[in-house]
């Protein structure tokens, strides 16, 4: 676990990632060619293969355990690893670094592909203005809560975000734009876990206790849950017909993603030219972050390419199964991160804050479902 005041360093631009240990040792030749380049290949292989090695396991355990995500399995087998080792070796450092920041934002890309905008369109512009609505208020009333409970702004923000938009997937991507402490993104991620597993209980229930339609329950799961695949548990239990509403409006709000992001990012591009001196100097241009993430433009892309039928079904597949690969490895590593000791040591506050986003995101949702009808 990275230590706080790496990430300080991380803010401020350096190029020492708090997740790597330092190279104090002396630089490798440069005229060495390709021995170079396979030592730099190298440092990754231990990291990689250990993520490598959990992904089947989460995959297989899921496969048996249908209320569990593949995602929700390899955050726990990373968490328990980290917690029964204590330290993890400092050779898995690179591997799992790229497994969380490079291997996290190809799945994204990939989750791009299952989104048709057309299904989207489909739910009527009373809904579409729903969903804006739930990331929206979620996102700005939990960070605002936030900040009055007195937790740092990050926190708030990815606890905010994972909660409104699409659970650990969101935080990691906003992780990446705001470069938040490693300790902060365990604990949204633990949170949003613990809150979208009770919601696959709470849903049902309180839709069955209301007495609402089978449409009616799908569209509020799909505006409510956090995860995808929380939302495809909700709508298997309520039925086939929410099942079907509830993907299709949750997709919508995983598509909130991409301009969120591009917010965040123009926000701390912002940010960071206020702090840095101004001037033609290319190092200080680099510290800032792009307008838009790569990723968000191969997300939208995957998007608008599976919208124009250019996707076969194989592809369309292929990239679901590619997806969930991608994305339970990273899982798994940002799992490897948390440290419950000093998860235990931020308190009460964070688990007051999401009980309270969830309130916040599940009464707008229903709200809203309800005006809409």
């Amino acid at each position: 676990m990275a230590e706080n005041n790496d990430s300080a360093a991380t803010r401020a631009g350096a190029t020492t990632d708090p997740a790597r240990p330092s190279q104090t040792g002396p630089t490798a030749p440069q005229g060495s060619g390709g021995k170079l380049t396979d030592h730099r290949l190298g440092k990754f292989l231990p990291g990689l293969a250990v993520c490598a090695a959990a992904t089947p396991v989460a995959m297989g355990i899921a496969h048996f355990v249908p209320l569990a995500s593949a995602l929700l399995i390899a955050i726990i087998l990373g968490i328990v690893l980290r917690n029964i080792m204590g330290e993890l070796p400092g050779s898995w450092a690179a591997g799992m670094q790229f497994s969380a920041k490079k291997i996290l934002r190809l799945g994204i890309i990939l989750l791009g592909a299952q989104l048709v905008l057309g299904d989207i369109l489909s739910l009527g512009w009373k809904l579409i203005l729903v969903v804006i609505a739930v990331v929206a208020i979620g996102m700005l009333g939990t960070f605002g809560l936030g900040r009055l409970l007195g937790m740092g702004r990050d926190l708030s923000l990815l606890i905010g975000c994972g909660f409104s938009i699409c659970g650990a997937a969101a935080i990691a991507g906003v992780e990446s734009t705001v470069r938040a402490r490693k300790e902060d993104v365990a604990a949204a991620i633990a949170l949003v876990v613990l809150f979208g597993t009770l919601m696959i209980a709470a849903v049902p229930l309180i839709a069955g206790l209301l007495g609402l339609g089978e449409e009616t329950a799908g569209m509020w799961a799909g505006a409510s849950t956090h995860e995808v695949a929380q939302v495809v548990a909700i709508g298997g239990v309520i039925g086939p017909e929410a099942l079907k509403v509830a993907v299709v409006v949750k997709l919508a709000r995983v598509l909130m993603l991409a301009p969120i992001v591009a917010v965040l990012a123009l926000s701390v591009r912002r940010s960071s030219a206020s702090a840095l001196t101004p001037g033609p100097d290319s190092e200080v241009k680099a510290a800032r972050p792009p307008l838009v993430p790569l990723f968000i433009i191969g997300f939208l892309a995957m998007a608008i390419i599976r919208t124009l039928g250019w996707l076969p079904d194989w592809a369309v597949t292929a990239a679901g199964i590619g997806q969930t690969i991608a994305l339970t490895a990273a899982m798994f590593a940002l799992g490897s991160g948390v440290h419950i000791k000093s998860l235990i040591k931020l308190g009460f506050m964070p688990v007051l804050l999401a009980t309270l986003s969830t309130l916040i995101v599940a009464g707008v949702a229903g709200l809203g479902i309800w005006l809409a009808a």
